[in-house]
């Protein structure tokens, strides 16, 4: 029986591994000799749009829409009830076709009752649509993704994106829930998150290049590659700081490649509120089981303490005042597109 589509992806995921490449390193934290701090004093909640967050970390959307997908989600949802933290599950237009895989889905409210979850579907969808994906998990907010590139790539890709920012205007204007606009590892520029702001998005996902590389991917399972598109995108630390020239910290979101405390600091210091994590969990749960991704969740949360005491930072939005210096690639982007990094260096001064 051939491998679904959804499980491809997964596969994939974890053999071609992330490309490291988020640009994040790009980012240098300016040491605190006096942070006035202990790690005692450190809240780790946070605020996205209308969402509380009791972490700035959350489990980013991945799988599901196939039986061999559902056990994943399930022990993800174990991590996520367990931490504290929220959680995305990967597109669900397959269940809204197919009601037979919608328990790879439900299987993550099934397992944290109590918890942050978001749905999710593509630019494609309508606002009936979107209303039955997020009743199908009880959502507290629904993910629409963006992945022109992985769709052209895809031999059985979506080749028409007229009028989908109308139809995320409609999703936003008519859903119950906070609607978060992301990427899947291009990056949203300036000039999207412009179109999006006034669209009414009151959230966004830069989802940079860096970690799971869906060009990649997809020229993978084509029977003649187009691999001179896999260097496709821009890194995480160009999307941040592109996205924030638009939105104010507080309603944005980074992810793409963030595997390590030290990267989650830093872009939350940019001005993201919450950080994405999701090849990183999936390698962990995949390679050593459920309790070594518990351990992983516990270690980023223990360094994100470290480091927010190191800088005299007790909560989210003060680490937006913390000094940074913007160097490398990042700032070379940063300077040809008229971006003030020297303004994040600035800062406390």
């Amino acid at each position: 029986m051939r491998m679904s589509r959804k499980m491809e992806h997964v596969r994939y995921a974890l053999d071609l591994g992330a490309s490291g490449r988020n640009g994040l390193k790009d980012i240098r934290l300016v040491h605190n000799c006096l942070p006035d701090a202990s790690t005692d004093s450190i809240a780790l909640s946070t605020r996205i749009g209308d969402l509380n967050l009791s972490s700035p970390i959350f489990i980013n959307a991945m799988t599901g829409g196939a039986a061999e997908t559902e056990a994943i989600n399930r022990e993800l949802a174990v991590v996520a009830r367990e931490k504290g933290l929220a959680m995305a599950v990967g597109s669900q237009m397959s269940a809204l076709k197919n009601k037979e895989v919608a328990p790879s889905y439900k299987i993550v409210r099934k397992m944290n009752p109590d918890g942050i979850v978001f749905a999710n579907l593509g630019s494609e969808a309508t606002v009936d649509q979107a209303r039955e994906a997020v009743d199908m998990l009880e959502a507290n907010a629904l993910q629409i993704h963006l992945n022109v590139m992985q769709e052209l790539i895809m031999p059985e890709g979506d080749r028409d994106f007229r009028r989908a920012l109308e139809r995320i205007a409609a999703i936003v204007e008519r859903l119950a829930v906070p609607v978060i606009v992301k990427e899947v590892g291009f990056g949203i520029m300036a000039e999207g998150a412009a179109k999006l702001k006034a669209a009414g998005v009151p959230i966004v996902d830069v989802a940079g290049s860096g970690g799971t590389n869906f060009a990649a991917i997809e020229n993978a399972r084509r029977a003649s590659s187009l691999d001179w598109l896999n260097d496709w995108g821009h890194p995480t630390s160009v999307a941040l700081l592109e996205t924030l020239t638009v939105y104010e910290p507080g309603s944005v979101i980074a992810s793409g490649g963030i595997a390590t405390s030290e990267d989650i600091v830093r872009a939350l210091c940019l001005g993201a509120s919450a950080v994405g994590v999701a090849g990183a969990f999936l390698r962990v749960l995949q390679m050593d089981g459920t309790e070594a991704a518990l351990r992983r969740a516990d270690e980023l949360h223990d360094g994100l303490k470290l480091m927010m005491t190191a800088l005299g930072a007790s909560t989210v939005p003060e680490l937006w005042r913390r000094p940074v210096v913007v160097g490398g690639e990042t700032a070379a982007w940063c300077a040809a597109r008229g971006i003030d990094t020297a303004a994040y260096a600035r800062r406390g001064q």
